[in-house]
């Protein structure tokens, strides 16, 4: 555990000197900042005011951004050390695969999450300081959805990484993954499985296999509970999970999927050629 730790130490050392981390961190403050500075904590949207509003409109647009940074970054993690021969001298010490590469995992969530945290946390901060009523169980709902969506494609881009012989590979798989959820987005596809005479309830529960469809699907039952804006597809997702059960499911599932992959991405990597 103590060389799982140094390498996780290692890793975040080694991210923050990165210039991708610092576009990163700027992206994700600046957002919160720019949401501030146009006023959105004073706008109502559907009854949603304040500290509420901005946070919806905040998830949304990380919901964007979030997956392909942590993609394109993660995967260069293993493809890249392989390409640089870090896995020479990794041979010659006394650490082991199991502790190089889950470090390497912790290290990396940390990095790609913190930044997220401390937007939102200062979101909170200051608007306990203009006296702005914090929705503490949507801000405690909504960071978890974030930490799930996280690990998930953390995980995607590990499995990605530990297959690819090199980082331009690995960067141009990590973004067909991404464009391929996209386009399940917004249940894009429902119409035309439709047609192709599937049953509505199949339809749906493919869609929902899209851990950014069940990330987006649960940010707006905060913000309309009903899901009116997906239309008939709100009814079948409703009457199967209910809306405390989809709020569950939709923090197990895209964490479950990131676990997983994460296996995948370990038990590929101990059985390749390191070299």
């Amino acid at each position: 555990m103590s060389d799982m730790w140094l390498t996780a130490k290692l890793d975040i050392a080694e991210s923050l000197r990165a210039r991708w981390f610092l576009v990163y961190a700027l992206v994700f403050g600046g957002i919160v900042a720019l949401l501030f500075a146009f006023g959105l904590t004073e706008s109502r949207v559907l009854g949603f005011i304040g500290l509420s509003r901005l946070l919806v409109t905040y998830i949304q647009l990380t919901m964007a951004i979030l997956p392909i940074f942590v993609l394109i970054t993660t995967v260069r993690s293993v493809a890249g050390d392989r390409e640089a021969g870090v896995f020479e001298y990794l041979l010659s010490l006394p650490v082991s695969l199991w502790a190089w590469f889950w470090g390497k995992i912790l290290g990396r969530y940390l990095i790609v999450f913190l930044p997220v945290l401390i937007a939102m946390t200062g979101a909170v901060g200051w608007a306990l300081l203009r006296g702005i009523d914090v929705p503490w169980a949507i801000f405690g709902y909504y960071t978890a959805l974030l930490a799930a969506i996280s690990a998930c494609f953390l995980g995607i881009g590990f499995l990605i990484s530990s297959f690819a012989r090199s980082t331009d590979v690995a960067q141009g798989a990590a973004f067909i993954v991404w464009l391929t959820l996209l386009l399940f987005l917004d249940l894009l596809l429902l119409g035309i499985m439709i047609q192709g005479k599937i049953s509505a309830e199949l339809a749906v529960m493919i869609s929902l296999a899209n851990p950014l469809q069940v990330f987006r699907t649960a940010a707006l039952a905060l913000f309309d509970p009903q899901l009116i804006v997906l239309g008939p597809a709100a009814d079948l997702i409703l009457d199967r999970f209910g809306l405390p059960g989809y709020k569950i499911f939709a923090l197990l599932y895209p964490s479950a999927i990131g676990v997983t992959c994460m296996g995948l991405g370990f038990w590929n990597f101990r059985r390749g050629d390191l070299l």
